[in-house]
């Protein structure tokens, strides 16, 4: 494949995988280093990091020319998901604008940031590393002339009430999923199994059992969640808020969660 089709058709691209197609046409990876860094300098390509790239649309300006952050974030590592708010993003339910983009891995990476945005990796939880697809809920959408691995709103659900802070505390995450007409609930259960947090799987039966008409959740479901939940009485905030006890969740919710009034930012 020549570069030049190689770039129009991978807007954002790793070293190895540019060497990859072009070694395979027979050409040295000597050559095809050479040819990365004669294509940065003419300005069709931009180096965003160490052994990342970005293709410049034809004529623009290398500096200005947009890179979508959702390919970048899936690109900063080779089983990179994007999660959390950002997957909130994605797919278009997010009550709230924000540059922070995580994204999991089981690899450790470090935090990096471009054009003003953050790009922060999570370590997948070690309960889920050894199970296929990391746990389940991961798609793989094309997007932007590329592919983005990104998790399910299943997966999200579970995942920003297990770490609110990721979700952009919890007014954000509520008036985010707030924006979710549908979940499958079976998947959410499962998810929820395999993540094997006692108080993240009741977090997630509290919201659904304040949800339930609109997300027509059954007994079954809470059922299910309730026998994955805590056995004694946990605080519902990270952080330790009082609140009153639900006891069907064995959680200490703060005033402002169990009455939804967002006053202020917890």
């Amino acid at each position: 494949m020549r570069p030049m089709d190689f770039f129009d058709r991978h807007p954002v691209f790793t070293h190895g995988e540019f060497v990859s197609a072009h070694t395979a046409t027979g050409r040295s990876a000597n050559t095809s280093n050479t040819l990365l860094h004669k294509h940065v300098a003419a300005g069709r390509i931009l180096r965003v990091r160490r052994g990342l790239y970005a293709t410049v649309p034809r004529g623009a300006n290398p500096q200005a020319a947009p890179v979508d952050p959702y390919l970048l974030a899936t690109a900063l590592a080779d089983d990179a998901v994007v999660a959390y708010h950002a997957a909130l993003r994605f797919h278009g339910k997010a009550y709230s604008v924000s540059r922070r983009f995580h994204y999991l891995t089981c690899a450790r990476t470090r935090p990096f940031s471009f054009r003003g945005s953050d790009f922060v990796p999570v370590r997948v939880a070690a309960s889920l590393r050894d199970l296929s697809d990391l746990g389940g809920g991961i798609l793989e959408q094309q997007h932007a002339g590329g592919t983005v691995r990104v998790t399910t709103l299943e997966r999200t659900l579970v995942d920003v009430l297990a770490a609110p802070d990721k979700g952009a505390g919890w007014e954000e995450v509520w008036r985010s999923l707030e924006l979710v007409e549908f979940f499958d609930l079976d998947a959410v259960i499962d998810y929820a199994r395999n993540l094997d947090s006692a108080v993240a799987a009741a977090r997630v039966g509290f919201f659904l059992e304040q949800h339930r008409e609109v997300l027509m959740v059954e007994d079954a479901h809470l059922e299910s969640l309730k026998k994955l939940g805590p056995n004694e009485p946990r605080y519902f905030d990270p952080r330790r808020r009082p609140g009153k006890l639900v006891p069907r969740w064995n959680l200490v919710v703060p005033e402002q969660v169990l009455s939804r009034t967002w006053g202020e930012v917890l």
